[in-house]
């Protein structure tokens, strides 16, 4: 990640998700980056709609032009890009991995503005629909209203792998003969 609000949100996020795959929807308490909020949505996962706002705060609205609520995400992204934005929020959502992108638009003065987005996963409940929060931040600080968004790079976010407690690593060393590892037939 570039843009330092990305770091400072995903640093938030990795903290609250702890050891599991996804912090809960609940969890985020908007007080604790009360700096970013100008720069984060919420998306509801619903493909048909083309993954609509939910909520998006004061920058992302400013940069757009109008309040997002309710309207399509993947609909910013010029129709080349469109099928490639979905599958990663898809994966983001359905896989509850985190996902970061750079990204180019263009300004009303015909320009090309750089974006970092984020995207994180929530974790799944039963009965709730799925949803996936983000931040989409511009690296220049004079951005106007935005519109073509294309996707110039991405990757996800892997959960880093548990490792074994002191505890339990002395238990292997104490374990002496013969041991049966369970295994395919």
């Amino acid at each position: 990640m570039k843009h330092p609000s990305s770091r400072e949100f995903f640093a938030y996020w990795d903290q609250k998700r702890g050891d599991a795959r996804a912090p809960d929807r609940s969890e985020i308490e908007p007080g604790a980056v009360r700096e970013l909020l100008g720069d984060i949505f919420v998306l509801s996962y619903d493909s048909a709609a083309g993954y609509p706002f939910r909520v998006a705060g004061t920058r992302v609205c400013a940069l757009l032009g109008c309040d997002q609520k309710d309207r399509s995400f993947s609909a910013l992204f010029v129709p080349e890009c469109r099928r490639e934005i979905e599958e990663i929020v898809g994966v983001v959502a359905e896989e509850m991995l985190a996902a970061v992108a750079g990204i180019t638009a263009t300004a009303q003065d015909g320009s090309l503005a750089h974006l970092e987005l984020l995207l994180l996963p929530f974790n799944t409940r039963a009965h709730t629909p799925l949803s996936l929060t983000g931040l989409l931040a511009p690296f220049e600080s004079e951005a106007s209203l935005l519109r073509d968004f294309r996707l110039t790079s991405w990757r996800y976010l892997a959960h880093p792998p548990q490792r074994l407690v002191p505890r339990a690593l002395r238990k292997l060393a104490i374990a002496r003969g013969f041991m049966v590892y369970e295994g395919l037939r």
